[in-house]
């Protein structure tokens, strides 16, 4: 036996038919402008989302988004100013670096310069020269004659006009100072390496007893003084300060370094 599905009144419409009937029942609504007032307000947020997508415009952003945004800026920011201040800290550090640096080789440039100064300092105060600027000998060493008691020149004789300065040929200190007799006015003075050096027939003398002299310095003036025939000045190098250890004067001075 066959079977058949109810028709009539007893049959529920189709989806097709239904959706074809509530477009009918919008569409005759919107005509009587019974719409606008019957709709919902989620129907009516729908439809204005479809409507934007359908005009290809974009929905508005939501506060969400923009918290996200603003956070995202102030995250970069807080970067952008850390990185400054390392930047600036690095430079900073690198600055202090250089001075420290440049502090450094100019303390070691000023200690070099004194070294070089001390060392300057330490030759000069070890170095001969001659007793008379720019003289020469004009009577050699152990030159015999009537003129010395001993028979022979126990020094040497320094062309010096009357007044002349005369200086020390080296570092020392003076152990005589004053009038020696035949020596007239005279200066002996202990050198730094032990040995003695005598100036005779000054007119003046401007040291005194236990004074250090330096090489160079002033120690009287030419004259013509004691047992003289002119102005001139005795220069003797000996062992010791007692009259007779002499040496010669100019292998002396030579072997010191004075041209002569």
């Amino acid at each position: 036996m066959a079977f058949t599905r109810a028709t009539g009144k007893h049959r529920a419409p189709s989806r097709l038919s239904r959706t074809s009937a509530h477009a009918a029942g919008v569409a005759a609504l919107a005509t009587t402008g019974v719409i606008g007032t019957l709709t919902s307000p989620a129907l009516a947020a729908d439809a204005n989302v479809q409507a934007l997508e359908d005009t290809g415009l974009n929905p508005a952003v939501t506060t969400q988004e923009l918290a996200d945004q603003v956070e995202v800026q102030a995250a970069a920011q807080e970067q952008a100013a850390e990185e400054a201040e390392l930047h600036e800290r690095i430079q900073a550090r690198a600055e202090a670096e250089a001075k420290r640096l440049a502090e450094a080789r100019a303390k070691e440039a000023r200690a070099e310069k004194e070294r070089a100064d001390r060392e300057a300092e330490r030759k000069r105060l070890l170095s001969f020269q001659l007793p008379v600027a720019g003289s020469y000998v004009s009577t050699s060493y152990q030159a015999g004659g009537s003129l010395w008691s001993s028979g022979s020149h126990s020094g040497v004789d320094f062309h010096a006009a009357y007044g002349s300065t005369v200086v020390s040929v080296g570092m020392g200190t003076v152990v005589e100072a004053g009038w020696g007799g035949a020596y007239g006015n005279n200066v002996v003075i202990r050198m730094h390496d032990g040995t003695y050096t005598q100036y005779g027939h000054l007119a003046s003398v401007t040291v005194s007893v236990g004074q250090t002299v330096s090489p160079g310095q002033q120690i009287g003036v030419s004259g013509s003084t004691g047992n003289s025939t002119g102005p001139h000045l005795h220069f003797e190098a000996r062992t010791s300060a007692e009259y007779g250890s002499d040496i010669d004067p100019v292998s002396y001075l030579r072997a010191r370094g004075v041209a002569l």
